[in-house]
């Protein structure tokens, strides 16, 4: 299962980087951190008068597909994500799988007002005082990755720490989980992890088990505007989009028709 050798390829980077700086050592830095984080709830929640809420994802590459972008400068890409309407940008931290980077986050955090996310496998406190570190506002966690208890217990470290959390659900038990440790923000992935395989009626399934009040992310597969359509009625605050923003010749076009997708 793919989604098992990135977890065990995560945890052996996360030891190493253990080594070369301790958690008390990186912990220390914090006091010199100018990057506090910032709610990104409101963000997120769509509203009458901006119902349609974007996650702009920094994207090099996937397992699915390998490389997508070539010609990819994160800061530049992160930018025009920015200037166009972006109501968040996804940076993709995992460097093997996906060539990301956690250097990008400070990149695009120094240059770029836009709330952000840090992408990644998070197993481990550690990564989770890192993206504070580095810039992030949010953080990912996949339900699928890890135990209810541990998931709840990142997930409490996160907001003590100052940061949000994005829960990511593939099925009804990973929604159980989340659930459980009181996610506000779900992310709902039409992508299964362990087989690349797509559901794209996994949002239809889902939403209806979750509470009023949560943020709901729709995630992978967002490519039109139809979809988007069909995904915000059902429920769906925000979406995720990354892939498709970086193959199309303009995002600046791309990411204006999404977010004005009700208007037609």
């Amino acid at each position: 299962m793919i989604l098992d050798e990135i977890n065990k390829k995560t945890l052996e980077d996360v030891e190493k980087r253990k080594k070369d700086m301790p958690l008390d050592l990186l912990g220390r830095s914090l006091s010199a951190n100018p990057f506090a984080p910032r709610d990104v709830k409101p963000y997120l929640t769509s509203t009458k008068e901006e119902p349609i809420r974007i996650i702009a994802e920094v994207k090099k590459a996937s397992p699915s597909k390998g490389i997508i972008k070539e010609d990819f400068d994160p800061l530049l890409i992160a930018q025009e994500y920015s200037n166009n309407g972006a109501n968040a940008i996804s940076v993709l931290t995992e460097p093997h799988w996906f060539k990301g980077d956690l250097e990008y986050l400070t990149q695009i955090r120094r240059y770029v007002p836009t709330p952000l996310l840090r992408k990644d496998f998070i197993l481990d406190k550690y990564q989770i005082v890192e993206a504070l570190v580095y810039g992030a506002d949010f953080i990912l966690l996949i339900a699928k990755s890890l135990s209810t208890k541990d998931l709840k217990e990142l997930y409490e470290y996160a907001l003590h720490l100052g940061l949000e959390v994005l829960v990511e659900v593939h099925d009804k038990e990973d929604l159980t989980k989340a659930m459980k440790c009181g996610a506000h923000i779900i992310g709902i992935n039409h992508r299964n992890l362990e087989t690349m395989e797509m559901d794209m009626t996994l949002c239809e399934k889902l939403i209806p088990m979750i509470p009023n009040g949560k943020i709901i992310v729709a995630e992978s597969g967002v490519s039109n505007t139809e979809i988007i359509k069909n995904l915000s009625s059902i429920g769906a605050d925000a979406f995720l989009i990354g892939e498709h923003f970086m193959r199309v010749p303009s995002i600046e076009d791309e990411l204006k028709k999404f977010k004005n997708s009700l208007d037609s």
